[in-house]
């Protein structure tokens, strides 16, 4: 009875303490990661089903990180000139980093169109659509192995009125390593699985039909990203005839990895920066052979005959 009252007082300490260090993203209207129930299906015709699911979580050790330029003129060769003159900057500041690789991408040249109005006696007035210029977008891409440098590129490219960061993207060179040391983990495990299954059955499957399937899934950190708004509004008793100012509210984002709750195993379970995430499921399905009973008779001449006797 002491035993009892001792952890339940324990269950109830641990969730008032996550409670408290949870964190704004409470303030989100719907948490899609609220599920604590476990589903599981009966076996059908027989057959019996084993699964097992293993995590992975990967720190990168190449990124690439993709800026954003654009650039106006009143023509090709000035709009050109202009862009080629802050990237040129940029680049030669960029490439005394160490271990850096860059590539300048070409996305776009347009021309740009302005209005001019033409008013006539007697009629309305005219928006006319001319050519005012060009415009040039071109991206840079960035290939590093020390996150921290993020920083420095930033720096750099701003000073060039360069700020549109795209996006970042994640590579291990260790990732074929990794599925395959996941995959003999996962494998092994099913194996236990299936010894486990047939202690509480009391048979052996060693003769019967088995067939598998496994599969990988790979969740990159800029997949991952999730926001929220977190503010405390009151509630206004007010006429229709009177105006609320409301003021702007800031959007946090946040990195979310997948939860390690529906994984037999976890490769790296503590997650203190963005990973990739690898996820791999292996099912057994195994097909009971039905035991048939064969009724035979012997005749007077002592011949051996079957006997047919519905089910």
């Amino acid at each position: 009875m002491k035993k009892t009252i001792f952890i339940t007082i324990l269950s109830s300490f641990n969730l008032m303490i996550f409670g408290q260090a949870s964190g704004n993203i409470n303030y989100r209207t719907i948490s899609d990661f609220s599920q604590n129930s476990i589903n599981i299906n009966p076996p059908r015709n027989g057959e019996i089903s084993i699964s097992v699911k293993g995590l992975a979580n990967v720190k990168a050790d190449q990124y690439v990180a993709i800026f954003s330029l654009t650039q106006t003129g009143k023509n090709q060769a000035e709009a050109s000139q202009i862009i080629d003159e802050r990237i040129s900057q940029s680049l030669k500041e960029i490439k005394i980093q160490k271990n850096v690789e860059v590539f300048t991408d070409m996305i776009s040249f347009v021309p740009v169109y302005d209005y001019i109005s033409e008013k006539k006696i007697f009629s309305k007035r005219t928006y006319n659509e001319i050519p005012k210029g060009c415009e040039i977008k071109k991206n840079i891409h960035i290939k590093f192995s020390n996150p921290e440098q993020l920083n420095d590129f930033v720096k750099i490219l701003s000073q060039n009125e360069i700020y549109d960061l795209v996006r970042v993207d994640y590579y291990s060179t260790t990732l074929d390593t990794v599925k395959k040391e996941i995959s003999t983990k996962a494998k092994a495990l099913l194996s236990e699985k299936m010894k486990s299954y047939e202690g509480i059955s009391g048979q052996t499957f060693i003769n019967d039909e088995k067939t598998f399937s496994d599969g990988f899934m790979i969740k990159l950190p800029v997949e991952m990203y999730k926001s929220y708004e977190a503010y405390n509004s009151n509630s206004l008793d007010i006429k229709r005839s009177e105006n609320v100012n409301q003021a702007s509210k800031s959007n946090t984002i946040y990195y979310q990895p997948i939860f390690d709750r529906e994984f037999d195993f976890v490769i790296n379970p503590v997650i203190l920066e963005p990973v990739i995430q690898v996820m791999y499921e292996v099912k057994m399905t195994i097909n009971k052979k039905q035991n048939t009973k064969e009724y035979v008779i012997i005749t007077s001449n002592g011949d051996l005959k079957n006997l047919n006797i519905p089910k």
